[in-house]
């Protein structure tokens, strides 16, 4: 008996064109606007060529701010998702086009109808990554305001998921009334778009919380998960998954995990830790360790030189907000800043060092034949199905991986040699939706 469980395992990829970030090497004079459609026509014609699964567009309600301005290290906004995909959905023919939309601030029959219209136009090729908010600060934006408590944004969301399937499944020769009233809808609604040859759009879920794992065990086809660095960790979160997929009724392969990660690639072994140092000091740079560094004593610190010491002065007595996102939202700020002050002193660490030394190290690194062994192990030990690839470089960061890294996993049998199906259902090796089975 083999020892490898999964011996005839491929490796799926998604490209993850995200928004709000400082892993995209915004100061590199390749790095393309995040507004002309020529960025994203490229990043997707490429990920096509490379006979990925998906493109997988992230998407924000608010931008990201700093001590009440915006954040001008990073982008300032682009185009909505689902028109940004429409657009791409007529200048390729097989990749999924996936498209990040919140169910605590959109309504079901309004949405249903958007993915709907994306999945018909684009013969088949649409995904839903169905996101959830819990904080005020992007509630503003909206009439109804507020914040949904984290059990409740996810109780809204499995009703959210449940009303779009049930509009998709009432169309037929003559489309039925779709009617809820309940707690969080009040719906009513004949459909006016039928089904695409995939039947729904495919379903992602990207949260990992105890209450994100059950709505992925109920609801979810794909998971975007962050584990894409550890072994160890995502195979144990595959299993997870496993065993609640069964424990809600479902096969335990009826959901396909694609971690998010970032791939570095040298044609040579030794160029590979001068890439990858390379990779993550363009990533962080004097102004974005300034804001960083900012964002934990909560002042402004563009005064100071990235390349000297932390603040003398101490931070702000605060806990940290989420204007900037999750990462170190609702962190002690004092008791942070001491850590570093101690990790600076321990290792002589400027300003940047420590921003660099604290940040979030994730993916693989390596020649093209390293990675691409280290990414068949997973397929084929079960840590995940494929990985959804973020580009450390916008337009231009899947070259190497179509060029040199998939050439190797096709040797290794570990990657498709050419599209076999027309729908992202069919790319992903998924079954029917489980309310048409």
């Amino acid at each position: 008996m083999s020892a490898v469980p999964f011996p005839d395992a491929q490796v799926h990829f998604g490209v993850f064109f995200q928004g709000v970030n400082h892993s995209t090497i915004w100061s590199d004079p390749s790095s393309g606007s995040q507004i002309d459609f020529e960025t994203f026509r490229r990043v997707a014609t490429t990920a096509e060529r490379g006979l990925f699964d998906a493109f997988f567009l992230g998407e924000g309600l608010r931008l990201r701010e700093q001590d009440g301005q915006l954040l001008d290290t990073d982008i300032a906004g682009r185009p909505d998702a689902i028109t940004q995909l429409a657009a791409l959905a007529g200048i390729t023919e097989r990749i999924g086009l996936v498209a990040t939309q919140n169910t605590t601030y959109n309504e079901p029959a309004d949405l249903a109808r958007r993915l709907a219209s994306l999945d018909v136009l684009s013969g088949g090729r649409a995904g839903w990554n169905a996101v959830t908010t819990d904080n005020a600060w992007t509630g503003e934006n909206f009439r109804r305001g507020g914040y949904l408590d984290h059990t409740l944004r996810y109780e809204r969301a499995a009703e959210f998921v449940s009303a779009a399937q049930e509009i998709w499944d009432a169309w037929s020769a003559t489309p039925s009334p779709v009617e809820r009233d309940s707690e969080h809808f009040t719906v009513s609604i004949t459909p006016t778009v039928p089904r695409s040859p995939q039947e729904h759009p495919v379903i992602f879920q990207a949260g990992v919380s105890p209450d994100g794992r059950d709505f992925a065990a109920a609801h979810a086809e794909v998971i975007f998960s962050p584990f894409g660095t550890d072994f160890d960790s995502a195979l144990k979160f595959a299993q997870d998954i496993g065993t609640r997929l069964v424990a809600a009724g479902r096969p335990a392969d009826d959901i396909r995990i694609l971690p998010g990660t970032q791939i570095v690639l040298a044609e040579q072994e030794s160029e590979v830790e001068e890439k990858k140092r390379w990779v993550l000091e363009s990533q962080l740079t004097g102004a974005t360790a300034l804001s960083i560094v900012g964002q934990v004593w909560g002042r402004d610190l563009s005064h100071l030189d990235p390349d000297g010491p932390l603040p003398t002065e101490d931070p702000e007595p605060s806990v940290i907000s989420g204007t900037r996102g999750a990462q170190r939202h609702g962190a002690d700020r004092v008791l942070l800043a001491e850590q570093w002050r101690e990790l600076a002193a321990a290792k002589n660490l400027t300003l940047r060092g420590v921003a660099l030394e604290t940040s979030t190290r994730t993916g693989f690194a390596g020649t093209p034949g390293q990675v691409a062994d280290e990414l068949t192990r997973w397929v084929r030990h079960g840590a995940s199905h494929g990985f959804n690839i973020t580009p450390y470089l916008v337009p231009s960061g899947l070259d190497e991986i179509v060029d040199w890294l998939i050439p190797e996993l096709q040797e290794r049998g570990a990657y498709r040699t050419e599209y076999t199906g027309t729908t992202l259902r069919e790319h992903l090796g998924l079954r029917p939706p489980r309310t048409r089975r």
